[in-house]
């Protein structure tokens, strides 16, 4: 059985995670986390009605960390960092899920040493499938095609772009390192003529949306489209749950859903 801490677990995912890992094999929740002065810190899982378990929420990860095999975290990212830290003193793996990171953070991560991480912008099957595709194609038509990216997410959701989107422009600018790429976040009056470098990401945000991305690839005469749109954050959550299982007894080093679903080239 793997032990599984969840951070930031009385949050739409969090709730999500702790529910499907009951129906998964394999799993056994020891701790739930929760940011200070959260109503339900002190409440168990069961009186909460999250899952049949006699366990308190708790507001620190370092009180119950040493119990676990692995943390999921869906936070933000001032906690989600310090989640990490936490998991890389106590040498206990980690995945997270958490998006929004500054470059700094997000580097803090990225080039830690003697860590095992899981980390994503975005942990669904399909979305990493997305990736691949969206690779393979912006090689073939990224430098004849005008690149755009649409992504939408229910009101609620923080950061803009989502961290798919900016992967996405991150790959498609990866596979086209000749070009001088200029990311656009918005347009607005009299902007002249769309130039050849110009790769639009643009955020809708709105009702209850789970996520949906499109990158369109728009040619003379054509226009190629591929979209993955979320219905439910289960998809989110099995990812979530699929990487923990899958860091378990790997080597140290910072891996991504990529890594756990063989996507890798």
């Amino acid at each position: 059985m793997i032990k599984l801490i969840v951070t930031g677990a009385l949050g739409k995912m969090g709730r999500t995670i702790l529910s499907l890992s009951q129906k998964m094999e394999g799993f056994e929740i020891v701790g739930a986390v929760e940011k200070r002065e959260h109503p339900a810190v002190g409440r168990t899982l069961k009186d909460l009605g999250i899952v049949e378990k006699e366990l308190a929420v708790v507001d620190d990860l370092m009180s119950v960390v040493d119990a676990c095999d692995v943390v999921i975290d869906f936070t933000e990212p001032s906690s989600a960092l310090q989640h990490f830290r936490i998991a890389k003193d106590k040498n206990k793996a980690i995945v997270i899920g958490t998006t929004g990171f500054k470059d700094k953070e997000a580097e803090e991560i990225l080039r830690a040493k003697n860590v095992r991480v899981v980390i994503s912008p975005n942990m669904s099957v399909g979305v990493n499938v997305m990736f691949n595709i969206v690779r393979t194609v912006s090689k073939l038509l990224g430098k004849d095609y005008d690149v755009e990216i649409l992504e939408v997410h229910h009101r609620m959701k923080k950061d803009a772009p989502s961290g798919t989107a900016l992967r996405l422009r991150d790959i498609i600018v990866s596979t086209n390192l000749e070009i001088n790429w200029q990311s656009v976040y918005g347009r607005s009056g009299i902007v002249g003529e769309r130039k050849n470098e110009e790769l639009g990401v643009f955020s809708i945000r709105g009702g209850d949306v789970v996520g949906e991305h499109t990158v369109m690839f728009l040619g003379i005469g054509e226009r190629l489209e591929i979209t993955h749109k979320a219905t439910s954050r289960e998809n989110f959550a099995k990812g979530a749950l699929l990487a923990a299982k899958w860091i378990m007894g790997k080597p140290e080093g910072i891996y991504s859903m990529e890594d756990v679903l063989g996507l890798r080239s």
